[in-house]
């Protein structure tokens, strides 16, 4: 049996934020791409897909994208012309889609397969970063309506056989993501959260599950994540890392507030 992949919860920026000089500080991302840029070197080998579970993507149950060639959805707004023209031919992978869906049926989740939608931005703009020859088969899941913490982390643990099958299993979203809350009232709120999240993610994997079921009783939680769907990808990363430590792997102050990345799983130093 190969090694694991280890599974990844990253933060995606803002929009088309890695194509464009952001308004007032152009080097705002900087810090935050050269770590996606380096992610994939840390998997130890290439993967044959990736699986990504983004904060943009909501269905009444577990949808699976199948199209073999997605196109993008530029589901951001008022960004510079250019950005509704970037392009990420990487191909889909049908039968990965499928296998996805029957591993969770089989653990008794309600799974659909839809053949025609493409990438939103939680998946082209990281992954145009990370992997930007756009040659390794990408596979979207969408999250459950409801965003329940317990069935997310379900749905991970029913994938978790993906990593030893070269699958790199990645949440996309933002450890902040209070739309009104860029601002630096919203600065120790966001250290504050973002320390319980290193914490957490090093707990063993009952503890750490239990504690991020229970994620709005972390310190400021609802200042962070009023709205949890770039949250709940984290969940989907944890359940498939099975026992595996997690750990933090990557922190930033990008628009007033702390941003991170957690790792479960070994990963190597780049």
């Amino acid at each position: 049996m190969p090694k694991p992949l280890p599974t990844f919860f990253i933060p995606h920026g803002g929009g088309p934020c890695f194509f464009m000089d952001w308004p007032g500080d152009p080097h705002m991302w900087d810090h935050m791409a050269d770590f996606l840029r380096n992610l994939i070197m840390t998997v130890g080998a290439r993967p044959e897909a990736i699986l990504i579970i983004s904060g943009h993507w909501e269905e009444n149950e577990f949808t699976v994208g199948a199209h073999p060639q997605p196109p993008l959805i530029y589901d951001y707004h008022g960004f510079p012309a250019h950005t509704y023209q970037l392009s990420y031919p990487a191909p889909g992978a049908p039968e990965l889609a499928a296998r996805v869906q029957n591993l969770l049926t089989k653990a008794g989740l309600t799974a659909h397969v839809d053949t025609q939608r493409g990438w939103d931005h939680g998946v082209f703009i990281p992954l145009k970063v990370m992997a930007p020859d756009a040659d390794i088969p990408v596979v979207q899941l969408s999250m459950k309506k409801g965003l329940d913490p317990a069935t997310h982390i379900r749905a991970g643990e029913a994938l978790q056989i993906l990593r030893s099958e070269g699958v790199l299993i990645i949440g996309s979203g933002m450890s902040f993501h209070n739309m009104r809350g860029f601002n630096p009232a919203f600065k120790e709120a966001s250290e504050h959260f973002d320390d319980w999240l290193a914490d957490v993610a090093t707990k063993p994997e009952t503890t750490r599950n239990t504690l991020l079921q229970h994620w709005q009783d972390a310190p400021n939680a609802r200042d962070v994540q009023p709205h949890p769907d770039h949250f709940l990808p984290l969940m989907v990363a944890a359940g498939a890392a099975g026992n595996d430590q997690g750990k933090r792997i990557f922190q930033d102050t990008v628009m007033n507030v702390v941003v991170s990345a957690i790792a479960f799983g070994d990963i190597a130093e780049t």
